[in-house]
Order: structure tokens, then C-alpha cells, then sequence
């Protein structure tokens, strides 16, 4: 991206051009991103087109003012630390189902980014409920996070399992990987009705005290520990929900997850 592009994304996510590509710097736009821009799958409920390609990921965000899932959002974020000077390698991740199952190769997007003093960091702003900063890359012990604690550790064939609360989260390959490389695992996302994105319909955003997600008619605000549920009663209140807590602006409502059996 070229500086004026770039000025526009971090004026997206409100955030000051870094002086430097250091690691502080990495955290400050790593939770700009997780506090302005959703993770959405609305685009695979909207017939719309979804396409690996780094200025159409980058015009979603800054021009429609859009989000995304994992491709689109650390697709994008990749192009914006490329940009300040971050050195930025793509990863492949397999998602860790019920009862430690994998998900299909190339199912996750994750980043490993290296800054001006040379330090490693593992960036993903596009896993939904998940770290608020980056993971000390070649850290193997536990590392607190507002999103709880993670740990990075070894795994077979040179793989990296990263866990949350104890929990695996997903399977990391290290093997530095090209944007079209993905192609597969979008289609198969934005398609499959074993995808658990063409089942669910989800649009959530990071808050400076909890979360908030709207999933249909459903609009749920997490506050520290209390959650509450709120059902929405029409879909002109749905659209309005849309734009007043996400910035999104649609003219219809995505259509209904297909719950078929895949």
C-alpha cells in the first residue's frame, strides 16, 4: 500500500502512524483492529463474493467499512504492517474442533510478524474471541492476555499448538505461506455446509469493557462477566443495530445460516 492507502486504514482503525515498527507499536495496532473493525461473516449470507486479493480485502475494510472473518481480516492487516515496515509472514492454521478434531488444512489465517528489534509475534485479529495482543512468538511458557491465558507450544512435524485457558485452539504450521494460498479453505468456508460460517451468522466487535455480538435477531453484550441477551423485533431494527454498534450500513438483512447436515 502506498502512504495515502495506508494513512486511510489506520485512520480506519483510529490509530497514529507508528514512528517505528516496534513490538509496542504492534500491540497498539493489534487492539486498534480488534476495537473497530468486526469480525463478520455476513458476506457469505449476502451472496457477496469473497475474494483473496489484498486491495479488495483492503478496500472492504477502510472503504466500505466493512469487516470480515480471518482470510479478509489478517489478509488486510498483513498489507497494513507491510506497509509500516513490519516484516509480516502468512500461516496456515488447522481450528482444533470437540474432541481435538482438525479442521481442514488452510481452515485459519494467522500472522508472524517480526519487528524493528528483531523479536517474533504471533498476530491474529480474525479468530473471533481471542487475544487482544500479539503472543510472544517463540515464548513456551503461559502469557496473560485480557482474552485469558495462552501458551504457544511445540507440537509434531515442527507445528506450534496455541491454546487458550488450557484449551487448544488451533494447530499452526510454520511454513510461510502466499495470500492465494488460501483460496481453498475461503471457498470451502464461504460454501460448505459443514462450514461452521455457512451454519451460523455472526458480526462481533471487541469493547473497551466486554464484547458485543449481534447473530440474527439476537444482540448480546458482554460487560466483564455479566452477559446480556436482547432479541431484536424487527429487521429494520436489526439493520439499525447493524450501523449504530458495528458501522455497517446494508440494505437487507443477510439471509438465514444454512443449518443443513453437511
Amino acid at each position: 500500500m502506498d502512504h495515502p492507502r495506508t494513512d486511510a486504514y489506520l485512520a480506519r482503525i483510529g490509530a497514529a502512524r507508528p514512528a517505528a515498527p516496534t513490538g509496542e507499536a504492534l500491540r497498539a495496532l493489534h487492539l486498534a483492529h480488534l476495537r473497530t473493525v468486526p469480525f463478520e461473516n455476513l458476506s457469505v449470507h449476502l451472496g457477496e463474493d469473497i475474494t483473496l486479493d489484498t486491495d479488495e480485502l483492503v478496500a472492504k475494510l477502510v472503504d466500505r467499512r466493512r469487516g470480515g472473518f480471518c482470510y479478509e481480516l489478517n489478509g488486510a492487516f498483513a498489507a497494513l504492517l507491510t506497509a509500516l515496515g513490519f516484516e509480516v509472514t502468512l500461516l496456515q492454521a488447522r481450528v482444533v474442533g470437540e474432541g481435538g478434531t482438525l479442521g481442514i488444512p488452510y481452515d485459519h489465517m494467522a500472522l508472524r510478524v517480526r519487528d524493528a528489534e528483531g523479536a517474533d509475534w504471533l498476530a491474529d485479529i480474525g479468530f473471533g474471541t481471542h487475544t487482544h495482543f500479539p503472543l510472544a512468538y517463540a515464548e513456551r511458557g503461559d502469557q496473560s492476555d485480557p482474552g485469558g491465558v495462552f501458551r504457544v507450544e511445540d507440537a509434531a512435524d515442527g507445528d506450534l499448538l496455541v491454546l487458550r485457558d488450557g484449551e487448544p485452539q488451533y494447530l499452526l504450521d510454520q511454513r510461510p505461506r502466499a495470500l492465494r494460498d488460501f483460496d481453498a479453505g475461503a471457498w470451502y468456508h464461504r460454501t460448505s455446509s459443514a462450514s461452521h460460517f455457512t451454519r451460523s451468522l455472526v458480526c462481533s466487535l471487541l469493547t473497551e469493557d466486554g464484547r458485543i455480538t449481534l447473530s440474527g435477531h439476537t444482540l448480546t453484550t458482554t460487560v466483564g462477566e455479566e452477559r446480556t441477551r436482547s432479541e431484536l423485533p424487527t429487521d429494520a431494527a436489526v439493520l439499525k443495530a447493524y450501523d449504530q454498534h458495528f458501522g455497517i450500513v446494508l440494505d437487507r438483512l443477510p439471509g438465514e445460516p444454512n443449518i443443513a447436515e453437511g
